[in-house]
């Protein structure tokens, strides 16, 4: 089993930036893909960005392409996400989720491919 925990979530003012982090624990070997989900009030949960482990393929929604940077430290067993510019339609709470078989990039979006996630971090954008 994997256990992940996120921090870095706060308030910011629109434009600002924040680093979100995931840190992942106990069977990590075997994870492929790492993402981060956000999901706002009344809303349904959405995806943000993922990266493959091995080859730091990413991926991005069209919404944050060009804004939010993912990474990860595979020595750590950490995956970042980097957001700058933020907008207040961002604020949402940021979860990091993995899965430990291979996604197609056609799934890559679709929170059920996902095994573990995280309790989330609130990002709260202020205008």
């Amino acid at each position: 089993q994997a256990q992940l925990v996120e921090s870095g979530g706060g308030l910011v003012q629109a434009g600002g930036s924040l680093r979100l982090s995931c840190a992942i624990s106990g069977r990590t070997d075997n994870v492929v893909t790492m993402a981060w989900f956000r999901q706002a009030p009344g809303k349904e949960r959405e995806f943000v960005a993922a990266i493959r482990r091995s080859s730091s393929i990413t991926y991005y929604a069209d919404s944050v392409k060009g804004r939010f940077t993912i990474s990860r430290d595979i020595d750590k067993n950490v995956v970042y996400l980097q957001m700058n510019s933020l907008k207040p339609e961002d604020t949402a709470i940021y979860s990091c989720a993995v899965d430990r078989q291979y996604t197609p990039q056609s799934s890559i979006a679709t929170t059920n491919e996902y095994e573990y996630w995280g309790q989330g971090t609130q990002v709260t954008v202020s205008s």
